[in-house]
């Protein structure tokens, strides 16, 4: 470890730590490492979910640009000051994916992972932006097939998105992001993992959307301090339904002008909770009640941080 990355492992471990964190005393220290996280629910969501397994938890929320170190050293940092895991989100999925191992054959082909644990043997990563994507469809439409999809997005959640709309009934899929080297290296992995699905790239985002059963935004664009939508109103008339991958705030433009449009939403706030159950259970080792963590996460904080 260079000497400017020990120079920060004290701010780390007092960045915003719990008592329980800054005493030793929790099971298990936590964190989050992005960039526009002051507003995540995932401190709080472990947190309860301790609460309700009788585990104290501790859960910093590590902002590399606030810290004055990079995703290296913030992960460096972690690995070394007694973390037991993270999950890391925007902008820094795709480059986990390359600092950890990754057992999961699905895993290694979305080249992305949120989630990451600290072994012995060194880091493990997993998606559970994978797994939390085909819970939270399933949850509000059911076994009904997602059909035609437009996604827009091909970064480290739309990646996952991706691959979890392989197993929900996918008949085609149409990917459109600013970077068409991205979004054209997701769609050859796509077409080489089940060829008989049609994959394309495209960046003609109406004429896209009128042919498109599903509309999915996977880019930041409506969350707090991206204010606004990748896709107008108007350009969404022929859809059956919409997910949006931001969760904060929990009503975005692009959902909202879904609901106007008569489209089925599905929120990012239901991939938040059914992506957070199942890291959970990777940190922790054990299941948690996911409604009553639902219910709890509902109520108002009596005085966590979240």
């Amino acid at each position: 470890m260079s000497k400017r990355t020990e120079s920060r492992t004290s701010s780390i471990s007092n960045s915003g730590a719990s008592p329980a964190l800054r005493d030793g005393s929790c099971d298990l220290k936590l964190g989050l490492i992005g960039d526009n996280i002051a507003q995540s629910q995932a401190p709080r969501l472990h947190r309860l979910a301790g609460m309700l397994a009788n585990l104290t938890i501790s859960y910093e929320r590590l902002v590399p640009r606030e810290l004055g170190t990079s995703f290296d050293e913030t992960f460096a940092l972690c690995q070394a000051g007694g973390f037991r895991g993270i999950n890391v989100t925007y902008p820094y999925k795709e480059l986990a994916a390359t600092r950890v191992k990754i057992g999961d054959p699905v895993v290694r082909s979305i080249e992305a992972v949120n989630t990451i644990i600290f072994e012995p043997t060194g880091p493990m990563g997993f998606n559970t932006d994978y797994s939390g994507m085909i819970g939270a469809y399933r949850s509000v439409r059911g076994d009904r097939a997602a059909g035609r999809v437009c996604m827009i997005g091909a970064g480290g959640v739309g990646k996952a998105v991706a691959f979890a709309l392989l197993k929900l009934g996918l008949e085609r899929l149409w990917i459109i992001d600013l970077d068409r080297r991205k979004a054209e290296h997701l769609a050859a992995r796509l077409n080489a993992i089940s060829p008989g699905i049609p994959v394309s790239v495209s960046d003609d985002t109406e004429s896209i959307a009128a042919h498109a059963d599903g509309l999915v935004n996977c880019t930041p664009v409506g969350m707090v301090g991206h204010e606004g939508t990748p896709l107008p109103r108007g350009q969404m008339r022929r859809g059956q339904w919409a997910f949006d991958a931001v969760y904060t705030p929990l009503e975005t433009q692009f959902l909202a002008d879904a609901m106007a449009a008569g489209l089925t939403v599905i929120s990012g706030y239901e991939l938040f909770i059914h992506q957070g159950v199942d890291a959970w259970q990777i940190f922790a080792g054990r299941p948690v009640d996911s409604a009553q963590l639902r219910q709890l996460l509902s109520e108002p904080d009596p005085g966590l941080r979240s």
